[in-house]
C-alpha cells in the first residue's frame, strides 16, 4: 500500500547506507587525508622539539609538564590546534556538506532517492559529529602515544597541585576530547547552516573560518567583555578545568550549554533553510 499523502517510503537501512556513504566521502578525499596528516604532525613536532631541547616551556602549565608525563603532549597539541587547525578541518567538512553536493550537481539526484531532506540533513550533521570526534582523538592519540614513548607515563600533575594516576589521566584526556568535540560540532552546525545558503563550498568554508576567527578577536577585546560569554569560541579553552582536582565546572558547564545551544539553533536554521530551498542543481 502506498504511504498516505503520496509520501515516498524510505527503504529499510537507507539512512544507515547514506550515513556510511557520507563517512566514506569524508575520509577518502585526499584533501581531508592531507589535513589529517597536518593534525597528526603537530603533536609529533611538539614532542620531538621538547625532547631535543630537553625542557618544556616553564611559563605554560601544559608545555611545562610534558617532560613529567607524556600525556601532556596530547593536551598541549589540542591547545595549540584549537584556535585554527581543528576549526579549519571542521569548517572544510561543514562547508562541503550541502554546498559541495549542489556544486557538483549531485544534490538533486541524491534527493531523487527516497530520502527526505530532514533525514539527509541529520545524516550530514551526524557525519560532522563523527569527524569532529575523530579529529580530536587523532591529535590526542598521536600526542599520547608519542609523548609516552618519549617522556614516559607517570602520575599526571594537575593544576591544583595534586597528581592523578596514569589511568585517571587518560580518562581526563578523553573528557577533554569530548568537550572539544562539542565545541567543534557547534562550529560545524554554523557551517552546516552557511552551506545551505550557497552552492560554493569554498565560500562556505571561508565564511565559517571568518566566524571562528572574528569570534576569537572579539573575545580578546576587553572593551567587549559584556558579549564575550555569548561568543561561540569563548568557552573553548575551559577544557583546562578538567585538569583540576576536583574538576572545576564554573566554566565547563556554560561551555557545554553554549555549544549545545549553538548546535541546536543553527541546526534548526539549516533545517528551515534546506527544507524550503529550491534545489536547482
Amino acid at each position: 500500500m502506498a504511504p498516505a499523502g503520496g509520501a515516498r517510503a524510505v527503504p529499510r537501512g537507507a539512512t544507515w547506507r547514506l550515513f556510511r556513504s557520507e563517512l566514506r566521502l569524508i575520509y577518502r578525499r585526499r584533501r581531508n587525508l592531507a589535513g589529517a596528516l597536518v593534525l597528526a604532525a603537530v603533536p609529533i613536532i611538539i614532542a620531538v622539539s621538547i625532547r631535543v631541547s630537553g625542557s618544556g616551556d616553564g611559563d605554560s602549565f601544559l608545555f611545562g609538564q610534558i617532560t613529567v608525563n607524556g600525556l601532556f603532549v596530547a593536551l598541549a597539541a589540542l591547545f595549540v590546534q584549537m584556535p585554527f587547525f581543528l576549526p579549519t578541518a571542521v569548517a572544510t567538512i561543514a562547508g562541503d556538506t550541502v554546498a559541495g553536493e549542489a556544486n557538483q550537481g549531485t544534490l538533486r539526484y541524491l534527493l531523487v532517492v527516497p530520502v527526505e531532506r530532514t533525514r539527509l540533513l541529520l545524516v550530514k550533521l551526524a557525519a560532522l559529529v563523527v569527524f569532529a570526534a575523530s579529529a580530536t582523538l587523532l591529535v590526542a592519540g598521536v600526542g599520547g602515544v608519542v609523548g609516552v614513548a618519549l617522556f614516559g607515563a607517570g602520575p599526571l600533575p594537575t593544576i591544583s597541585g595534586t597528581t592523578l594516576s596514569f589511568a585517571e589521566g587518560v580518562g581526563r584526556l578523553l573528557l577533554v576530547c569530548g568537550y572539544l568535540t562539542l565545541c567543534l560540532v557547534a562550529l560545524g552546525a554554523i557551517g552546516l547552516f552557511i552551506s545551505t545558503l550557497t552552492e560554493q563550498p569554498l565560500a562556505a568554508t571561508i565564511a565559517v573560518l571568518v566566524v571562528a576567527l572574528t569570534s576569537q578577536i572579539l573575545d580578546a577585546l576587553s572593551q567587549l567583555e559584556p558579549i564575550h560569554e555569548y561568543l561561540p569560541t569563548h568557552w573553548w579553552f575551559a577544557f583546562v578545568d578538567l585538569l583540576r582536582d576536583p574538576v572545576a565546572t564554573e566554566a565547563l558547564l556554560p561551555g557545554v550549554v553554549s555549544a549545545l545551544a549553538y548546535t541546536a539553533v543553527f541546526t534548526a536554521a539549516a533545517w528551515a533553510r534546506f527544507t524550503t530551498k529550491d534545489i536547482s542543481s
